[in-house]
C-alpha cells in the first residue's frame, strides 16, 4: 500500500523553520508539519486541515517543493511505501500553539497523554542559520531540508 503524506514549510519573519517534534510508539521524529492525505482530499485541502488540526493555524498553500522520487518504506507500517508531497506555506494568522526552542519538549500532561495514546507532539521554531539536515528524522524531510539550504 501506498500512503501519501503532505508536508507544509513553514518559516516566520525572523527566519526560523518550524517542525514538529513528536514521540510516537517510543520513537522520538523530527519532521514537517503535516500529516497523511484522505481519501476524497486533495493535497492543499490534506495540508490546510493538518495545520488547522494540529496547531488551529489557518495557511496558505503556496509554491510546491518536492515530491518523493525515489522508493521509501514505512517506518511504521511493513511492506507499505512512502510518498512524500512538500509544499511553502504561509500563516494567515499568529501561531497558536505554545512552542518551544528545546527539542521534544513534552509537559507532564502530554506525557500522561502518550500513555493512553501512544503519540504526542510539540512545536519548535529552528532558525534557518542553525537549521540543517542533521535536524530532522524521517529521510525525506532530510533532502527537503538539504533543498531549502541550497534555496536559502
Amino acid at each position: 500500500m501506498i500512503t501519501i503524506r503532505v508536508y507544509g514549510i513553514l518559516m516566520n519573519d525572523q527566519q526560523q523553520i518550524l517542525v514538529s517534534d513528536e514521540l510516537i510508539r517510543g520513537m522520538k521524529i523530527t519532521k514537517f508539519c503535516g500529516g497523511g492525505l484522505e481519501e476524497g482530499e486533495g493535497t492543499r485541502d490534506c495540508l490546510q486541515r493538518e495545520f488547522m488540526e494540529e496547531m488551529g493555524l489557518q495557511i496558505a498553500v503556496g509554491e510546491h517543493l518536492y515530491t518523493t522520487d525515489f522508493y521509501q518504506p514505512s517506518a511504521f507500517r511493513k511492506g507499505d511505501q512512502i510518498l512524500s508531497i512538500y509544499y511553502y506555506v504561509k500563516a494567515l494568522e499568529p501561531l497558536k500553539v505554545v512552542t518551544s526552542e528545546i527539542p521534544f519538549d513534552f509537559s507532564e500532561a502530554q506525557m500522561q497523554q502518550y500513555q493512553q495514546l501512544q503519540q504526542i507532539e510539540t512545536f519548535r521554531w529552528i532558525p534557518l542559520k542553525d537549521y540543517s539536515a542533521a535536524n530532522m528524522t524521517l529521510p525525506i524531510d532530510k533532502i527537503v531540508a538539504n533543498l531549502l539550504k541550497e534555496k536559502y
